[in-house]
């Protein structure tokens, strides 16, 4: 009796994936799958030969005879495990950002801030290959960590991404036209500073969508929105996402959960020349304090003020060389000219501050 061909099943594992290795606790490992490479945990070892051309949702075996799940990673799960210059937009939050946000197939979305380049990855799968996303980022480093682990997440740099090196408020004139974007993300330390800038590029009916840590800075963005007479009344939000522990009648909250990471702030453009519906609200008490007003819009939003945790150093330089570090080629070097498909990194004088949570 003849055994049937062996044919390699579709979305095989190939060379050069990085694939997720589950135990029977759930602790993970993630691996990048070579010809005669081994994984070596504590009590086993596990060939790459033996996942190489199978199909993922398998078991294999260490030599130890503990068994592991074989899965591609999923965005959360490579958003969590992946090199950090800057502190990543949480899944829970980027869901909420694409959705809320209406990012769609075919969108012209600029960012502001790309840190890590974790949101750049939820954008860029929602504006599809017809979409472009374009993102600023003041610090290079950054530029550069997000550009390898971008390449590395989607197996090479997307063509319809470009990151500049610079400031949005002075960069994003010069690339786009009046009323030609469609959707604009900021996750920055200040965005009521470029409110000038998008209100300009976005079209009517556009949405600016920000991203910030700290109530100061939802207060002081959420009235800079009013200010301009440009946008519709501002929604704010915060999501919290808790588990659940389910096991047999055991049915109970988990302890712990990811609570306040940032809030939202989502707007519409409104047409030129036409001021949004005033918002009726209850007459306030006594107004604010001069100093009051001052302790609230005074002092410097920095990283340290917000406890952002940004990488430095040492660190940085460690960060950088490993994001991308999968596909064997250093991320894109920003050059100084006008970002095109084959060098979509562009730098500017502006001084280094961090633009990412």
């Amino acid at each position: 009796m003849t055994e049937a061909s062996h044919t390699e099943p579709d979305r095989a594992l190939k060379t050069g994936e990085k694939i997720q290795l589950t135990d029977p606790k759930g602790r993970m490992h993630t691996i990048v799958l070579a010809p005669g490479e081994l994984f070596h945990t504590h009590k086993g070892l596990i060939e790459h030969d033996a996942i190489i051309g199978r199909t993922e949702g398998i078991i294999v075996s260490n030599t130890g005879g503990i068994d592991f799940q074989v899965f591609r990673p999923r965005y959360e799960d490579f958003v969590l495990s992946m090199p950090r210059g800057a502190a990543v937009v949480y899944p829970k939050d980027s869901g909420l950002i694409v959705t809320l946000g209406d990012i769609f197939p075919g969108a012209t979305v600029v960012e502001a801030g790309v840190g890590s380049g974790a949101l750049s990855m939820a954008l860029l799968r929602a504006v599809g290959p017809t979409g472009t996303l374009h993102s600023f980022e003041l610090r290079e480093e950054f530029a550069t960590i997000a550009a390898g682990n971008i390449a590395d997440f989607f197996d090479g740099r997307p063509d319809n991404w470009s990151v500049t090196v610079g400031d949005l408020s002075d960069e994003l004139p010069r690339a786009y036209e009046a009323g030609t974007v469609d959707r604009v993300v900021l996750d920055m330390l200040t965005p009521w500073n470029t409110l000038e800038a998008v209100s300009t590029a976005l079209a009517p009916g556009g949405v600016v969508i920000a991203y910030v840590a700290t109530v100061p800075q939802l207060s002081r963005f959420v009235e800079a929105l009013r200010a301009t007479e440009s946008f519709s009344e501002p929604q704010s939000m915060e999501a919290m996402v808790r588990g659940w522990h389910v096991d047999g009648l055991a049915v109970r909250p988990d302890h712990r959960m990811i609570a306040h990471t940032g809030f939202l702030v989502i707007a519409r453009r409104m047409a030129p020349g036409v001021a949004p519906l005033e918002k009726k609200k209850r007459p306030q008490g006594s107004p604010a304090s001069t100093e009051d007003v001052d302790a609230w819009t005074k002092p410097e939003v920095t990283d340290e003020a917000v406890g952002a945790r940004v990488a430095q150093g040492k660190k940085l330089r460690r960060v950088m060389r490993e994001a991308g570090k999968r596909l064997d080629q250093e991320a894109p070097t920003p050059e100084s000219n006008k970002a095109t498909p084959e060098s979509n990194t562009q730098a500017s004088n502006t001084p280094g501050s961090k633009e990412d949570q």
